[in-house]
């Protein structure tokens, strides 16, 4: 059984659950703040990628020209 995988039946469970302890206007609200905070968390990982690769890339020259 693989831990990840959720059901439908459990999807909506979480689903009735969730509307159930924050009510349904306060849900799309925080769907927006999810959403905003993977973009952000997205593109903070990709920033610290770019920046790993281009280290790499200068370790790479200066090895080269010894």
């Amino acid at each position: 059984m693989v831990l990840g995988a959720i059901g439908p039946g459990s999807a909506i469970l979480i689903g009735i659950v969730a509307v159930l302890i924050f009510g349904p206007k306060k849900l799309p609200e925080l769907g927006k703040a999810a959403g905003k905070t993977l973009r952000e968390f997205k593109n903070a990982t990709a920033g610290l990628a770019d920046d790993e690769d281009k280290d790499k890339e200068k370790d790479q020259k200066k090895d080269s020209g010894l």
